[in-house]
């Protein structure tokens, strides 16, 4: 108890907010350009634009079922909810304040905006006919499905968790690459999309790296999880049971 103690005031003092810690990490031009890594979209009369739609067709088969409903959920759940079962804990913002920080100030937006802005590829749904899991918007239909900003920022947010929990990284990881196809099942996005969005998320965070805050706080949070690990809740069994056997359904 003494050394889980240590370890929480450690990860108190090592994050202790700054005046300048209530922004994003990176300033906007320390983002890699996004046009100069992220691969253009297919061209809509290639192959790769017809199996975008034909997955988009065959999952909606799905409408209805267990992973449906996890895909409805993954449109707005939070990095900490949705990764309960593959860290092992139940955490939020209350009981894991510097992790709930860490992930909150790490975001994609500059790399994935200038994609879809150059773009401006219409989603699956505007292209032939089906229902989706979220409502089909007038701001939802005005976002380009090149990259998938879902996807990019849920595979970052793994990559992020991962590198706080190690011994927990292929259960985060493999969550993080299903947060992605959620997108797919959802409807709301390609698999061109999607895998442009991993691509993104990951640019993203190799540049994080080169933030001296991001790095501090990315140590904090170690600290913060490893006190939280012998006191947090653990998500139930039969719930990440039922879980695993919906994310095995794959969208491809």
């Amino acid at each position: 108890m003494i050394r889980v103690a240590i370890a929480a005031a450690a990860a108190l003092m090592l994050a202790a907010p700054q005046a300048s810690d209530s922004g994003p990490y990176l300033a906007p031009d320390q983002y890699p350009d996004g046009m100069a890594i992220v691969p253009p979209p297919p061209a809509m009369d290639s192959a790769a634009a017809a199996l975008d739609l034909k997955i988009f067709r065959d999952t909606r088969k799905l409408e209805g079922s267990p992973r449906w409903r996890i895909a409805t959920d993954d449109v707005t759940n939070d990095p900490l909810r949705r990764n309960a079962c593959a860290m092992g804990l139940v955490l939020d913002a209350k009981r894991a304040p510097v992790l709930a920080r860490l992930l909150d100030r790490a975001g994609t937006g500059p790399v994935v905006s200038t994609v879809k802005a150059a773009y401006q590829v219409p989603r699956p749904y505007l292209r032939t006919e089906g229902n989706i899991c979220e409502a089909k918007t007038a701001h939802l239909a005005g976002n380009g499905d090149y990259p998938s900003g879902h996807t990019a920022n849920g595979w970052m947010e793994a990559l992020i968790l991962a590198e706080v929990m190690p011994d927990r990284a292929t259960a985060i990881l493999a969550r993080g690459r299903a947060y992605g196809e959620s997108r797919a099942i959802c409807g709301s996005h390609s698999k061109s999309a999607i895998e442009a969005g991993y691509m993104a998320g990951a640019v993203v965070f190799a540049a994080l790296h080169a933030a001296p805050a991001f790095r501090r706080d990315v140590e904090a949070a170690r600290a913060e999880v490893a006190a939280l690990r012998s006191t947090a809740p653990r998500p139930g069994g039969e719930a990440c049971a039922a879980e695993a056997a919906a994310l095995a359904v794959r969208p491809w």
